[in-house]
């Protein structure tokens, strides 16, 4: 059965094209406080874009957008995959 993550992300988070970055930060890095991830992905540790809604504002909303989210799901999977395959051959 093959799984498609963007459309099971959509029906997680309601059909938003942008996911507040709280949200994700507890769905998928729950260890982490949303200022530590933001930290982690300025710093290129996570490798995931963050949507700013208002761009002249420091404290406007945050976010994930839907599809980048979905990349890194399925990157992180491939490299688990990958890893698996090397431990269990």
């Amino acid at each position: 059965m093959a799984l498609n993550t963007a459309f099971l992300l959509m029906a997680q988070y309601n059909g938003k094209a942008i996911i507040p970055l709280e949200d994700v930060c507890r769905d998928y890095f729950s260890h982490l406080t949303p200022t530590i991830m933001l930290r982690k992905i300025g710093a290129g540790e996570i490798a995931l874009p963050v949507v700013r809604i208002d761009v002249k504002s420091q404290k406007s909303a945050k976010g994930i957008h839907l599809q980048d989210l979905d990349d890194y799901l399925d990157k992180r999977r491939q490299e688990a995959i990958r890893e698996f395959v090397a431990l269990n051959s």
